[in-house]
């Protein structure tokens, strides 16, 4: 029988509650898909950071190296800055295991609904495509004459030819495998030497990919195609920082973010690939036991994928639509009053 080891850092806040019912549901499809998971769980997040003054050990990149595959739950917490949380683990994972390619794929889930009217589950699915190791979350930079009059601060983005082929590629060949539409968020009108290198290479790579529909659009304006017109858009491809802003916005006309999953990806499967929802810790309901745990077991769903356990994971996304379309077992942002243990055990029973 296969064993996969993964790594399971539930993190933070609700990452914590949602973590333990994904592994459930995990742990039932690798029970009935006859393979197993062997889960070694970290406690890397902010706790630690404050009794130790760092989200995890020196060697932290180096232990993880060791596993198939990363299940990470939310990060962050009040009295601990953001970017210290994020710089402190997510991006040196991020970037130590080129994890390029962070995949948010969304779509209006059955017994779910949408913030946009007259919108059926077909015209309300999407994935984006987002670079997730260099663009405009860099170091290069600092801030200047601080508390001083003329103070200021300076931050620089970095695009590699590189980074951005692969970026682009990557969402070419997976438009390929669906309905043969890319579209890429720019902003060359505005920022003058990053963006027209990007468009350059998007229309570069566009032109070997006779087979599929390539187009640009301005962040701005495929944000408010995002929402006036969600069916034009099927695989949306953009940098660090506009795939991270779009995400959100079509996690958000989609069921919000409580039902969306992502995958920080090593395409080559050189380094284990981390998995984790999208949404926050949200401190302020954890441990209350109402957090919604279908992002972290979509998640879940995609990491098996990952692996090679297709059929597992199709049976797992079944599971969670057959629960959700019953709407019997629904949590409070879902209309309902189960509780996250319910919900995680019934998508588990449904399996």
């Amino acid at each position: 029988m296969t064993e996969y080891r993964i790594a399971s850092i539930p993190g933070d806040g609700i990452g914590v509650d949602v973590t333990v019912e994904a592994r459930k549901v995990l742990d039932a499809a690798a029970a009935k898909h006859q393979f197993g998971l062997q889960w070694t769980e970290f406690d890397w997040s902010c706790e630690r950071y404050a009794q130790t003054g760092a989200m995890m050990p020196e060697d932290g990149v180096e232990q993880l190296s060791a596993f198939d595959g990363i299940f990470l739950g939310a990060v962050g917490f009040p009295g601990v800055p953001d970017h210290v949380s994020l710089w402190g683990l997510l991006i040196p994972v991020r970037r130590a295991f080129a994890q390029y390619v962070n995949l948010r794929p969304v779509r209006l889930l059955p017994g779910t609904a949408s913030v946009l009217a007259n919108r059926s589950a077909d015209e309300l699915e999407m994935v984006i495509v987002r670079e997730n190791s260099e663009g405009e979350y860099s170091e290069v930079g600092g801030r200047h004459n601080k508390g001083q009059p003329g103070e200021f601060a300076l931050q620089e983005s970095v695009f590699t030819r590189v980074g951005v082929e692969r970026i682009i590629r990557y969402a070419f060949e997976l438009a390929k495998t669906r309905t043969g539409r890319v579209c890429s968020a720019t902003k060359s009108n505005g920022i003058i030497h990053s963006m027209p290198f990007w468009d350059e290479i998007f229309a570069e790579i566009s032109a070997e990919y006779p087979e599929v529909r390539g187009e640009q659009c301005h962040i701005d304006a495929l944000a408010a195609r995002m929402v006036q017109a969600p069916d034009r858009l099927d695989v949306v491809v953009g940098s660090n920082l506009f795939g991270d802003i779009l995400s959100d916005l079509a996690a958000a006309v989609t069921g919000g973010l409580g039902m969306a999953p992502s995958g920080n990806i090593n395409p080559p499967g050189e380094y284990p690939s981390m998995f984790e929802a999208v949404h926050g810790s949200a401190p302020d309901i954890a441990g209350q036991g109402i957090a919604n745990p279908v992002a972290q077991i979509l998640a879940g769903a995609m990491m098996l994928e990952h692996l090679g356990e297709k059929a597992a994971a199709g049976a797992v996304n079944a599971a969670v639509e057959k629960v959700l379309s019953e709407g019997a077992v629904a949590t409070p942002d879902l209309g309902g009053k189960a509780t996250t243990t319910e919900l995680g055990s019934a998508i588990a029973e449904a399996l």
